[in-house]
């Protein structure tokens, strides 16, 4: 298997599907079933195409499998004490803090400027504590 795109591929399938259980989904116009079915309807759909046992296939379900219970199961169990074992280490979330910071909000004096009124604008602002609405 030189290279992994398609259990890749159906890695991300499983573990959406299980996250989305209640969605429906149509297949080729012909079938009709939930979200958790859809990596095993591929995989039939696969073995069918091609005639031969798609092992990368199940190997992306089985990593799924396994992601899926230690980020969504495990964690909800009691034995677990509410214990994530896929927790990014300290020292690489630490190295990407700045990344995750929020969407920009701008200041409150930034928003009269935004509405195209200017100094009008802001002396509205900051008389009124309102922005004016044109």
């Amino acid at each position: 298997m030189p290279f992994l795109g398609s259990p890749l591929a159906f890695t991300l399938v499983y573990i959406w599907s299980r996250r989305n259980p209640f969605i429906r989904l149509n297949f080729v116009g012909l079938f009709v079933f939930s979200a958790p079915f859809l990596p095993w309807v591929l995989l039939g759909f696969s073995l069918l195409l091609n005639n031969v046992f798609p092992t990368g296939d199940m190997m992306g379900i089985a990593v799924g499998h396994v992601y899926y219970f230690f980020e969504d199961v495990w964690p909800n169990e009691r034995n677990s004490g509410g214990r994530r074992l896929l927790k990014t280490p300290q020292i690489i979330a630490r190295m990407f803090e700045g990344i995750q910071d929020g969407p920009h909000i701008p200041p409150q004096d930034d928003l009269a400027f935004a509405d195209g009124l200017g100094e009008q604008g802001m002396d509205q602002v900051q008389n009124e504590g309102v922005v004016p609405v044109t």
